[in-house]
């Protein structure tokens, strides 16, 4: 399991999603854009000595009473404030409530928040996952806000575009925060098929901590910036072992769910 549970709860209803199921079928799709209406992409990362050595400024940690839990990641929106991560690091899932209290510290690294912590808020996840913790819908969205910046997130620390349908074997670079460690543990692997709505990739080194990490196609090597594909969660809240992770498939299932946060954010 690659995620510590914190202890703090807030009890939230469910919300409906939109759109329709989305049936996978045996031919890997191309990648298609969560919203066609969402312009092109154009914040970049920031330019400071104090980002970590090995991965993207739009990853980061969440914490919550003083200590990081999981890994979230910014994912371009109008608004700019966007996170994504896993669903079982922002809401406890069956008989379970959002957590509250969560911080979102961008390229966090060695103690240090480069960009400061962000106030997470406006968490959604499926009511497939409120009602019954379905491991095929372990993905969440939150957006990040901080008292006195008048920048948005993304045009701080750039932001990853979120992709659906797409192909089951990919190259990706995978980035968590492990519970044990002040910097992120980064690999680079192809993802296979572990099920239907399931993707798995072999990674060592993530352990508990490193749930909602993204999973990341087509990294620019400048901005360290590209696709996200899935995020470490799903199967076994991500995996037992830590040197394979596992992902719940992106479909139209969390396209609806993006365009609910972005639409509110």
């Amino acid at each position: 399991m690659h995620v510590r549970r914190p202890a703090v709860l807030l009890s939230l209803a469910a919300v409906l999603l939109l759109g329709a199921v989305f049936v996978v079928a045996g031919v890997a799709r191309r990648p298609q854009s969560a919203d066609a209406t969402t312009p092109a992409l154009d914040a970049t990362p920031a330019s400071t000595a104090d980002l970590p050595a090995v991965s993207s400024p739009a990853v980061g940690a969440l914490f919550v009473d003083g200590a990081h839990y999981c890994t979230a990641s910014v994912i371009h929106s109008r608004q700019g404030d966007v996170l994504l991560t896993a669903a079982h690091c922002i809401h406890d899932g069956e008989g379970g409530d959002y957590v509250t209290g969560v911080t979102f510290a961008p390229a966090y690294h060695d103690g240090l928040a480069p960009f400061g912590y962000w106030t997470v808020s406006d968490e959604l996840v499926a009511p497939g996952w409120t009602e019954s913790s379905d491991p095929d819908l372990d993905v969440g969205f939150a957006t990040a806000h901080q008292e006195g910046t008048t920048k948005t997130l993304e045009s701080l620390v750039g932001a990853n575009t979120l992709a659906t349908g797409s192909a089951f074997e990919q190259p990706i670079t995978l980035t968590g925060y492990p519970d044990d460690s002040e910097t992120p543990a980064v690999c680079r692997n192809t993802t296979s098929r572990q099920d239907t709505f399931q993707l798995k990739v072999d990674c060592a080194g993530f352990p508990t901590g490193t749930s909602g990490g993204p999973w990341v196609v087509g990294e620019d090597p400048k901005t360290r910036l590209g696709t996200v594909i899935g995020v470490i969660g799903g199967f076994e809240y991500g995996g037992d072992d830590p040197d394979t992770s596992y992902s719940s498939y992106f479909d139209t299932d969390v396209q609806g769910l993006y365009r609910q946060t972005d639409a509110r954010a």
